[in-house]
């Protein structure tokens, strides 16, 4: 789009359009609220970690089949992996120019956190209902 100084719009009219995506905001916030939720879920997922130390794998088993624990420790997992793509996603967008490269990166990021998210989910599924 080629802007003209002898068009009949408003400036604010030239530029719109022009810029940002307009989504760093909503970044921003994402990033945030999942940093902030991963702060308790980090704790409870190293208190339970913690306790399981030295414990029989039977009791390990059961502790973590417990639904209250598989919730927890599945958004743990899950909030984790969201944080760990949009925080890549940030490095990406800072350090690579080159707009091929840029966009192979980030296509890579999703589908990289999208296998991470999805190889967590089966692992703990799979221990939750002891197939």
């Amino acid at each position: 789009m080629k802007l003209s100084s002898s068009s009949l719009a408003t400036d604010r009219a030239r530029i719109k359009g022009l810029g940002a995506a307009k989504s760093g905001t909503k970044h921003f916030w994402h990033q945030r609220v999942s940093g902030v939720a991963l702060v308790p879920l980090t704790l409870i997922f190293l208190c339970t970690m913690i306790s399981l130390a030295g414990a029989s794998y039977e009791s390990a088993l059961a502790t973590l089949r417990n639904p209250f624990t598989g919730i927890l420790l599945l958004c743990f997992l899950l909030a984790g992996v969201y944080h760990m793509r949009l925080g890549m996603q940030v490095i990406i967008e800072d350090y690579f120019p080159q707009e091929g490269i840029k966009l192979f990166l980030l296509m890579l990021n999703t589908f990289f956190a999208a296998l991470m998210g999805l190889a967590s989910v089966f692992a703990l599924l799979k221990i939750s209902f002891g197939m």
